[in-house]
Order: structure tokens, then sequence, then C-alpha cells
């Protein structure tokens, strides 16, 4: 049996199914009545004991397990979460060992694996444990190779920003999601380098969808949206430039697609153009009052620190409409 202090993993299925028998008695004593703490400690032991389980190099074995498992601890979320994360631990081991370069049979096992949490993330209730999990399995699609379904995840994490509520309950605490809703769109935004145009959809029709949810989405009072704006309007910047720094093997992003196209150039700057208006209109109401001169001043000199990287692109235009 596994002890307490053990730190090797173990693939014996006798003592994988009795300690399953366990965990599946202490899943099946939770209710609605069991207390939080007790919730957190009975998944903290289970997932305790599946950090253990381990098949080596057969794959497909782990991720039956992860199947079997989804089905037995349904009610606790912590573990499905963890789940999720082992069967994206899975993806990427996968391309680890086949160093980028699938075959048939990884490619439809990574496509197996991304399905799975595809299918399961949507059983988490915590929006922001659901939010993350589709940014990282979105992730984990895109080094693979697998676009579409990465698209997929990323388009349903836009979908959940427009659903997270002002307040949430922390532990029965009222807790603000603004800040890490915030947090959240920024990472997010620094994915967006890394995910290619689809050919059938646009330019840049990922970070619209996103820019249209944040426009509709009910901020509070302060200059939350402007800065957000704000840092959209630098990975625009990014995204203008004629190589990236950051590249996918085997994945051709944006500067290789497009090659400094005019039209891609024109279309960056378009939008750019609407953002910088909406951050110069927020200033200028900002001026209405007496006692938003500091706010505004704090806004605009952290508006302007970004104005070298919007030079770049504005420069690229000028360039791209004299040829």
């Amino acid at each position: 049996m596994l002890s307490r202090n053990q730190l090797e993993p173990t693939n014996n299925p006798v003592v994988i199914n009795s300690i399953l028998s366990i965990c599946k008695v202490m899943h099946d004593s939770v209710n609605a009545l069991t207390v939080s703490d007790d919730r957190r400690q009975i998944s903290s032991l289970i997932v305790g004991f599946m950090r253990r389980i381990h098949f080596g190099q057969d794959f497909e074995q782990q991720l039956t397990f992860c199947v079997d498992a989804r089905s037995s601890f349904s009610n606790l979320e912590a573990v499905l979460a963890f789940l999720v994360q082992m069967v994206n631990r899975l993806a990427v081991d996968t391309r680890q060992v086949v160093k980028g370069n699938h075959t048939r049979k990884t490619a439809g096992f990574i496509r197996a694996c991304l399905a799975y949490s595809y299918i399961t993330v949507p059983s988490i209730s915590g929006v922001f444990s659901r939010l993350q999990l589709y940014l990282v399995s979105a992730q984990v699609a895109i080094i693979n190779q697998a676009l579409t379904q990465g698209d997929a995840f990323l388009k349903a994490a836009i979908s959940l920003v427009a659903e997270v509520p002002r307040v949430i309950d922390d532990d029965g605490k009222n807790r603000a999601t603004e800040p890490m809703l915030v947090n959240y769109v920024r990472h997010f935004l620094s994915s967006l380098l890394v995910v290619p145009d689809h050919p059938d959809h646009g330019v840049l029709y990922i970070l619209k969808g996103l820019m249209n949810v944040l426009q509709d989405y009910a901020w509070g009072s302060g200059d939350v949206k402007a800065k957000i704006y704000m840092d959209v309007i630098v990975l625009l910047c990014s995204l203008s430039q004629d190589a990236y720094l950051h590249g996918i093997e085997k994945v051709d992003l944006n500067d290789s697609l497009y090659g400094g196209d005019r039209k891609y150039v024109a279309e960056l700057a378009k939008v750019a153009d609407t953002l910088i208006s909406e951050v110069l209109e927020h200033l200028k109401g900002l001026a209405d009052g007496n006692d938003n001169q500091k706010r505004q001043s704090g806004l605009a000199l952290e508006f302007f620190s970004r104005l070298t990287s919007i030079i770049y692109m504005y420069l690229l235009l000028v360039l791209v409409r004299k040829d």
C-alpha cells in the first residue's frame, strides 16, 4: 500500500484498485451538508493519491485511468480540475516523446486528451477555475499543433468572461472579481501572440471576439477598461512585427502567415485607432472633475509610456501606404 511519505509512483493494479475503493467511499460521503473544510481535505487526499499513479510510457492507460476517475469523483471539483491538468500534462509529455513530430496515432491521442479536457471543464462550477483551465488547455492544444481545438478552448473562455459576476463567495465572504478578471485578461492577451489566425475567420477574430465581450462587460467606475485597452494596443504592436520574439515549433504564427502584408498591418492599425480613441475619450472625461486630476495625470503618463510601441506600428503603416 502507499505510505504517506512515499514519493515514487506506482502502477500496481492491486494497490490502485484498493485505494480507489477507499477514495470512492470518501467521495460518496460528500453531500450538500458537507462543510468546505471537509470537502477540501477529502479532495486533497484523493489528489495526493492520484499524484502517485503513473503508468510510465503507457499514456493510453494513464488516460483511461483519468476517464474512470472522472466518473468516480464527479462531485469534487478540485479533483476534476486536477484530472484536467493531469491529462494536459499527458499531452505535453507525448509531444516531448515524439519531439513535436506527431504521427497519426499520437495526433489522435492528443485530440482525445483535448476532448477529455473540453468535456470535463464545464462540470466545474468555479468560474475562474474554468477560465484558467480553458486557457491552459488552449496553450497545450496549440503547442501540439491542434489549432482547431485550441480555438475552441479560447472561444469557450471568451464566452465565459461575459458571465463572470462582479462578486463571488469566497469561504463565506464576498470577494470582488474585477482584479482577478483583469489579471486573467492580461494572461489571455499575452497568449494570443502565439495563436495564429484561422484562414476562414479573418484577421484577429479571436481578439475581436474578446474585445466585444470586454466592451459590453459591466466594469466598475474606475480606469480598468482603459488600462485593458492599453494592453491590447501593446499586443497589436507586437503582432505587427516582422518576426516575433517567441514562437512554437512547427506552428506558423501570424508573422509567417502574413509576412508583413499591408492589409494585415492596416487592420492592426485600424483596431489600434479605435482603442486609442476610446482611451483618449476616457482621459477627456476625467478632466471634467476637479478630484480626478491626479487620476487623469497618472493614467495619461501610463498611456504615454506605451507610445513607443505604438509609434513602431504606425511607422510600418506609413511605409505600407507609401508603397
